[in-house]
């Protein structure tokens, strides 16, 4: 049995926050060529585990030892390889994707328009938050962009309501789906 595991490759990230690519003026994963980007410091094994655990992690009470024998190492091979890209920030996150809606919660996505100066601060008071799934930035004048889960919409509301009220941030908006589009994005590495 395998699940779809939110397996979010990223090139870079200096800090907390997502940096988006086009924020990006180096990066020591990534090297730039006639035919693209090239990620670096990876061997061929590194890639294969990467291409494999995007969409199929074994759910299992020992993937690593699922996974290990599948790529003929150890499971403690396979341990230390997926925590070096997770250190390395090739790995951001290891773990399940659950269909919200089905069990029976609601979600949005909201956009802030947050000064630079305030950037850190706003992203902490996120963080706080259970229902935030992810953020990230942008180079827009909405600048914070990030996801949040609910039992309601009335939940969302008030939360986004106090999120504005502890940060002093008072432009986020709230943008929730009209038609739900399911897309599997997996990067061939």
């Amino acid at each position: 049995m395998y699940a779809s595991a939110q397996t979010v490759v990223r090139p870079c990230s200096e800090n907390k926050l997502l940096i988006s690519e086009l924020e990006t003026n180096s990066c020591p994963f990534l090297k730039k060529s006639i035919y693209g980007w090239t990620l670096i410091n990876m061997d061929r094994l590194d890639k294969d585990i990467l291409n494999r655990i995007q969409s199929k992690f074994p759910v299992t009470s020992r993937p690593f030892k699922v996974l290990g024998e599948e790529f003929s190492i150890s499971e403690a091979a396979m341990i230390r390889r997926v925590e070096r890209l997770v250190s390395d920030g090739y790995i951001r996150r290891l773990g399940a994707s659950f269909d919200s809606k089905r069990l029976g919660f609601t979600s949005t996505l909201c956009a802030a328009r947050v000064p630079s100066e305030k950037l850190e601060d706003f992203v902490d008071v996120l963080h706080s938050y259970q229902g935030i799934t992810h953020n990230y930035r942008r180079v827009h004048e909405y600048n914070i962009w990030f996801t949040f889960i609910g039992e309601s919409k009335e939940e969302i509301l008030n939360n986004l309501a106090d999120i504005s009220k502890k940060t002093g941030i008072r432009d986020i908006l709230n943008l929730p789906a009209k038609k739900s589009f399911k897309i599997n994005v997996e990067f061939e590495i």
